[in-house]
């Protein structure tokens, strides 16, 4: 049999998803991990790219984050981190992770503040609100749409990443790649491919439900603003 035809067999054994160590328990470990590094990244680039959009300054702070943790490789960091304190397994894991999650969610938030209306604060501060208010009254609703796209982005790349997690025995599907590789690629290359297409599957389906997800967050009215813009750009 090829590879193809090994995957599908592989994928159509029910001990393959059910046994300890199974489809079901890596993707389990799988979703786990990448939602805890997803979370530490909102807890961190959130509040920072909120009162950077909100103060007006530090954009090219935003700019030399994003573009310092995008620099690390995310191997290098699965290689030192295990060196540390934190040994092997899952925490260093999360904190790689963590670090590939905080650009497009430090972007997006700061971007989501400054896009909005200078009209609106304007109108704000007007009515009397204070510097606390306008952010978490008006700045903030006004910048989900522009969150939940930063969500969006951190999470499918995380999810893609994570399979990585199996160098520093951290779990998650990349350990159905990690133990195909060991079997040699002439009896394990069928289970190679069926996780790296589990991997893919697991990505597209997080891509696609958090699309819905932002489409229901972006009121209408930002969704024909949105829309006008790309047809100039598209044409």
């Amino acid at each position: 049999m090829n590879a193809i035809e090994q995957a599908i067999t592989w994928l159509n054994d029910p001990l393959n998803w059910t046994n300890p160590g199974g489809i079901l328990d890596r993707l389990g470990e799988h979703l786990w991990i990448s939602f805890a590094a997803v979370l530490i990244g909102c807890v961190v680039a959130w509040p920072i790219g909120l009162w950077l959009g909100h103060a007006g300054r530090g954009g090219g702070v935003v700019v030399l984050i994003s573009n310092v943790t995008l620099a690390i490789p995310t191997v290098a960091l699965l290689t030192i981190l295990p060196l540390t304190a934190l040994g092997f397994g899952r925490p260093p894991v999360i904190l790689a992770l963590a670090v590939f999650a905080v650009p497009p969610l430090l972007a997006n938030a700061y971007t989501g503040v400054r896009e909005i209306d200078p009209e609106a604060r304007d109108a704000a501060r007007g009515m009397g609100l204070s510097g606390f208010q306008l952010l978490t009254r008006v700045e903030l609703p006004l910048a989900v749409p522009f969150l939940a796209t930063g969500f969006r982005t951190a999470s499918v790349q995380v999810v893609a990443t994570a399979a990585l997690a199996s160098f520093v025995n951290g779990g998650g599907l990349g350990q159905i790649i990690s133990a195909g590789f060991g079997l040699g690629m002439s009896v394990g290359g069928g289970q190679i491919l069926a996780g790296a297409l589990l991997v893919a599957l697991l990505a597209l389906s997080i891509e696609g439900l958090l699309a819905l997800v932002e489409r229901a967050l972006t009121p209408r009215p930002l969704r024909r603003a949105r829309r006008s813009r790309r047809r100039p750009a598209t044409s």
